[in-house]
C-alpha cells in the first residue's frame, strides 16, 4: 500500500485542486443518494400514517417531495461534475507523471539505460502508466468518500433515529465490507498479478512476431510464433476470467452483506417502535438511510480486482523514479584536443578491467583507428571518451576539462558517438536526419547525404521525403547504416567516436563514406572502433588494444 500512497501523492501534488473538488463531489453524491432514499421512505411511510389517521388533508407534502426532487437533480448534476473533475485530473497528473518517468530514464547512467532498448520496454512503461489511473478514481478517491459518508451517517442516524441503530449501520457496513474486500484481495491480487503479466508476454511476442515476421516467414516458423502468441493470449484470458469470477462473488457478498443489512435495520426499527417512542416515519427513515448506504462500498470491489496489477504498476514505477540521475557538471571548454592518459576501464556492470595504461592523444583534423580483436574493449573505450562509462583509473580530458566535469548538454555538443547498433524510426529521410539538427536546410541535408554516397541513392526514391517504415525498413542495411553517418555527421562535433562505421558496406563505398565523413568534417577529431583494414587505412594513426 505504501507504493499506492506514494503514486497518489504525485498525482494529488499535480491536481489538487481539481482532485478535492472532485472528493467533495463524490462526497456530495453518496450523501445524496442516502439522503435521497432516506427522504422518500420517510415521507412515504409518514405519508401513509398520516392517511390511516385521517390527518392527510393537513400532512406537508410539498416541502418533502422538493427536497426529494432537490436531492434528485442534484445527484446527477454532482456526479456528472464529479466524472468530470476527477477523470480530467487523474489523466492530466498521469500525462505529468509519464513525463516525469521518461525524463528520468533519459537521464539515467547510460548502464542503467542500456536496459531499457526495445519495444517491450517502452510498452511496459506505458502499460503501468495506465494502471496507475485506477488508484486514484476506483481506490482512494471513492475509500475516502465512503468512509466520510458513513461517519456523517452515523452521526445523524444517531440523531435522527438511535445510537443503536447509527452504530449498527457503521460498524456493520465497515466490518463487513472490510471481511468481504479482505476475502476478495487474497484471491485477486495474484489473480491480477499474474494476468498484467501474461498480458505483458502476449505484447513482447506479438511484438517479436511483427518485428521479425519476414525473417520468421522464410524459416517457416511465423506459424509457430503465432501459436507462442496464442499461448499467452489463452492464458491471458483465462486469468482475466477467474479475476471476473472473483469480482462477480465479491458483489453477491456485498448484496448479501446490503440484505443483512437491511434486514438489521427493519429489525432494530420495528422493535423501537414496538417498544419504544419511535414513529414508523422515524423507523422508516433509518432502515431506508442503511439501505442507501451500500452505494459506498460497492465501487470498491472493482479497485479490488485491480489491486494487483495497480501495486504492481507503482512499485515498478516508484523504482524507475527512483533512479539516481547521471552526474550533471556544469563547465565547458574550447575543444582543442583529446588527452588520455593511464586510463583503466571495466565493462560497464563489472570491475573488471579489460583496458588498462591505456594513452593518446589526438588533434582537430586527425583521425585514430582503435584496432583489435572482438572484446578488446574499443567500444567501451568509445563510450567512456563520451562520459558514458566511467574510468576506473587515469584521466580523459577534453579540451582543458576531464569529460567528467563537462556539463553534460556541452558535451553533447562537442561530441557524438555513434554505436554499432544504431535506431532508425518510421518517417521520412528528412525526419531522420533533423533529428540531429532541426535547424538544418535541405542544402545541409544534401551535402551530408553526398558526404557518406547516399544521395545519389535515395534521390530517384524520393529524395528528402523517401519514407522509411519501422527501424528503416525500406533501406538496405548498408544504406541504414550510411543514413545514421549522415544524422551524426550533421551535427559537426568536434570530436566523432564511430563503432564500426562502414559494417556491411563493400570496399569502394567504404572508402568513399570514410572520405567524405573526412571532407565535411575536416576539422573534427575523428576516433573509430574498427575491424576492417580498409578504416585503419585511412586513419591518420592506428592503436591497438591488444
Amino acid at each position: 500500500m505504501n507504493v499506492l500512497w506514494f503514486i497518489f501523492r504525485l498525482i494529488l501534488r499535480e491536481q489538487r485542486k481539481a482532485l478535492l473538488r472532485g472528493a467533495a463531489l463524490s462526497f456530495a453524491v453518496l450523501v445524496m443518494g442516502a439522503a435521497l432514499l432516506g427522504v422518500s421512505g420517510w415521507f412515504i411511510t409518514g405519508a401513509a400514517a398520516a392517511g390511516l389517521l385521517g390527518m392527510g388533508a393537513v400532512f406537508d407534502v410539498f416541502r418533502p417531495s422538493a427536497a426529494i426532487r432537490f436531492l434528485a437533480l442534484g445527484r446527477t448534476v454532482a456526479r456528472y461534475g464529479e466524472r468530470m473533475l476527477t477523470h480530467d485530473a487523474t489523466l492530466r497528473a498521469l500525462e505529468t507523471l509519464r513525463l516525469r518517468v521518461l525524463r528520468t530514464v533519459l537521464a539515467a547512467p547510460f548502464t542503467q539505460l542500456a536496459r531499457l532498448r526495445g519495444p517491450q520496454a517502452l510498452a511496459r512503461l506505458t502499460a503501468d502508466i495506465d494502471a496507475l489511473d485506477g488508484i486514484s478514481l476506483r481506490l482512494v478517491l471513492p475509500l475516502v468518500a465512503a468512509i466520510a459518508t458513513q461517519a456523517l451517517a452515523f452521526a445523524l442516524l444517531w440523531w435522527l433515529v438511535s445510537l443503536p441503530l447509527a452504530l449498527f449501520s457503521l460498524i456493520g457496513w465497515l466490518g463487513g465490507t472490510a471481511l468481504v474486500l479482505a476475502s476478495a484481495a487474497r484471491q485477486s491480487v495474484p489473480l491480477s498479478r499474474k494476468a498484467e503479466a501474461a498480458m505483458q508476454a502476449l505484447r513482447a511476442r506479438m511484438i517479436d512476431m511483427i518485428r521479425s515476421r519476414d525473417t520468421l516467414a522464410a524459416y517457416g516458423r511465423l506459424r509457430d510464433q503465432a501459436e507462442f502468441a496464442q499461448a499467452a493470449q489463452n492464458r491471458q484470458s483465462g486469468l482475466r476470467r477467474a479475476l471476473d469470477r472473483v469480482e462477480r462473488r465479491t458483489g453477491a457478498a456485498q448484496s448479501v452483506l446490503a440484505t443483512l443489512m437491511a434486514g438489521g435495520a427493519l429489525w432494530i426499527g420495528a422493535v423501537s417502535v414496538t417498544h419504544g417512542p419511535m414513529a414508523p416515519a422515524i423507523a422508516a427513515l433509518g432502515f431506508f438511510t442503511t439501505l442507501a448506504l451500500a452505494e459506498t462500498v460497492a465501487p470498491l470491489r472493482r479497485a479490488i480486482a485491480e489491486l494487483g496489477r495497480m501495486s504492481e504498476a507503482a512499485r515498478r514505477v516508484r523504482r524507475t523514479l527512483a533512479v539516481p540521475p547521471a552526474a550533471q557538471a556544469g563547465r565547458s571548454a574550447s575543444v582543442d584536443t583529446l588527452s588520455i592518459r593511464d586510463i583503466c576501464i571495466a565493462r560497464p556492470g563489472t570491475k573488471t578491467a579489460i583496458v588498462s595504461g591505456l594513452t593518446f592523444s589526438i588533434k582537430p583534423g586527425e583521425t585514430l583507428a582503435l584496432t583489435g580483436p572482438s572484446g578488446c574493449g574499443k567500444s567501451t573505450v568509445l563510450q567512456a571518451i563520451a562520459g558514458l562509462v566511467p574510468v576506473l583509473e587515469g584521466t580523459i580530458e577534453l579540451g582543458a576539462l576531464p569529460v567528467q566535469d563537462w556539463q553534460e548538454q556541452a558535451l553533447r555538443n562537442a561530441v557524438t558517438y555513434l554505436p554499432q547498433r544504431s535506431a532508425l524510426m518510421a518517417g521520412t529521410v528528412r525526419d531522420a536526419l533533423l533529428l540531429a539538427q532541426p535547424e538544418a536546410t535541405d542544402a545541409d541535408l544534401w551535402a551530408v547525404l553526398d558526404a557518406v554516397a547516399l544521395a545519389a541513392v535515395i534521390r530517384p526514391r524520393g529524395g528528402l521525403e523517401m519514407v522509411l517504415g519501422p527501424r528503416g525498413e525500406g533501406l538496405s542495411g548498408g544504406e541504414a547504416r550510411r543514413l545514421t553517418l549522415a544524422r551524426a555527421a550533421l551535427r559537426r562535433p568536434a570530436l566523432l567516436l564511430l563503432d564500426e562505421p562502414t559494417e556491411g558496406l563493400d570496399d569502394a563505398t567504404a572508402d568513399k563514406v570514410l572520405a567524405g565523413l573526412r571532407a565535411f568534417l575536416p576539422d573534427a577529431m575523428i576516433i573509430m572502433a574498427s575491424h576492417h583494414p580498409r578504416e585503419a587505412a585511412t586513419a591518420d594513426r592506428t592503436l591497438s588494444l591488444l
